[in-house]
């Protein structure tokens, strides 16, 4: 389903030289051979060791003469920058992150540090989330700095640490303590957006916004005693009532502008039944079957409709026998970008309804949206569409988080966004099993994002 290396390289911008053609399809190889290294650096979060991949990064500008500066927010976890000089435009930024998620090799068909090539996909905990991007945006840097043209603003590439884990150790440890790094910066290219298809047709999505965690820890308290003595309350069954209500609430859905706008978009490439409905989303989400259809078929998308609450952590006794004095629970809350906190603990403890349970904040972050009415979104879609003629390129929310809502906040434009056409089956991936790249796409998407680049930062 994706075209041919050849013909993506045929179709690059007419100023750009058959040298720099050649150099394009090489800079894709070399790309290939750079991410299967990459994915044999073990980066896990936890604990994260992203001192690591500094080391990794820092090798590469050695040897390209590209001078860089390295900071750890603690012990091991480190972040690399490196800076291209240019004109007086607004500063661009690659950023990408270097930690990943943990993956149990039992479940993979390939060790997931190998990076293995099988089938023309390289295996690796990794690959799409997201040491893959951050290859890309390294081969588009080096590119620029081999090609030595005069720049009409400064490109800066960022590895962090620590996103997996909400970023205090990577992006917003350096926002904080390195804020010279962006200063002058107008706009940033990050993950939370892509390739992938819809009924068998090229779509590409340009994250501009993203549903806000807010993680919560939910306390109870009760008598503690022997577990041979059974009391009419305690603590786990008071925790137990309340997340067995939480799991069956229903909060309203809602849609905010860029998912109706996003829904209308993509309608005429779903099947007849969600081309209706995505028609005319707003009186769909009236209907509890259609949301629940939709969250069968696809969950992701049916998050961005609501605020959603999920169960991800469970304490209480460290002892069999012991009734314990305290149950906790913490909760994995994601909120739509115009919700607010506050109400929304009030509609939680309704839900809950257990005075005796205390609800903390573990983890907030501000929404931000960032405009799509802007030069770098308006070369993003004019590439596509040199080469995916008709695809559409839609803005949209992503359920999870990034390290981009540190730089929103900031007033930086920042678009999630790799040029990957990325089947569906292979999303299933991420922070899963199997994670896996298709090379001949990611040969495909180094080429784009250099192009796009490219005609952003050369007059």
């Amino acid at each position: 389903m994706n075209r041919p290396i050849a013909v993506i390289i045929l179709s690059l911008l007419p100023s750009l030289t058959i040298a720099a053609t050649l150099d394009s399809a090489q800079l894709a190889e070399e790309g290939v051979q750079t991410l299967i290294r990459y994915l044999q650096v073990d980066t896990t979060n936890p604990p994260g060791n992203e001192d690591r991949g500094v080391s990794f990064f820092a090798d590469i500008f050695k040897a390209e003469g590209i001078r860089y500066t390295t900071a750890e927010a603690a012990p091991t976890r480190g972040n690399i920058w490196a800076r291209l000089k240019g004109g007086d435009k607004p500063a661009l930024v690659l950023l990408n992150h270097m930690d990943v998620v943990p993956a149990d090799a039992i479940y993979w068909d390939e060790d997931p540090l190998s990076g293995a090539v099988r089938d023309g996909k390289i295996y690796g905990r990794g690959t799409l989330d997201m040491k893959g991007t951050g290859v890309l945006q390294l081969q588009t840097f080096l590119a620029l700095k081999r090609a030595g043209r005069s720049l009409n603003r400064d490109v800066i590439f960022v590895a962090t640490a620590d996103e997996e884990a909400g970023g205090n150790f990577g992006a917003g440890y350096l926002v904080k303590e390195h804020a010279e790094i962006f200063e002058g910066v107008g706009y940033l290219l990050n993950e939370g957006g892509g390739g992938g298809f819809a009924n068998n047709s090229p779509i590409f999505t340009v994250g501009v916004t993203e549903k806000i965690p807010f993680w919560l820890k939910l306390t109870a308290t009760g008598n503690p005693g022997h577990g041979s003595a059974p009391q009419v309350e305690t603590s786990v069954s008071k925790l137990l009532r309340a997340l067995s209500r939480l799991e069956n609430a229903y909060f309203k859905p809602r849609v905010i502008p860029v998912m109706k706008s996003y829904l209308q978009s993509v309608a005429n490439l779903q099947t007849a039944y969600f081309k209706q409905k995505f028609t005319n989303i707003e009186s769909a989400i009236q209907e509890r079957n259609f949301l629940l259809r939709l969250q069968i078929e696809n969950p992701g998308l049916a998050a961005r409709l609501r605020n959603s609450c999920s169960i991800t952590r469970l304490g209480a006794s460290n002892k069999i026998n012991v009734v314990p004095p305290v149950a906790w629970a913490e909760i994995d809350c994601r909120l739509l970008p115009d919700q607010d906190k506050e109400e929304f603990i009030e509609v939680l403890k309704a839900v809950v309804n257990e005075p005796d349970i205390e609800i903390a904040t573990i983890l907030a972050f501000s929404p931000a949206v960032s405009p799509i009415t802007t030069p770098l979104y308006t070369i993003v879609s004019q590439v596509i569409d040199r080469h995916h003629p008709g695809a559409l390129v839609v803005p949209s929310m992503s359920a999870g988080f990034t390290d981009s809502h540190w730089f929103r906040e900031m007033g930086i434009t920042s678009y999630g966004f790799a040029p990957i056409l990325v089947p569906v089956e292979d999303y299933g991936g991420v922070h899963g099993n199997n994670e896996k790249m298709d090379i001949e796409a990611f040969k495909q998407g180094t080429v784009l994002l250099l192009e796009m680049v490219q005609q952003f930062v050369y007059d």
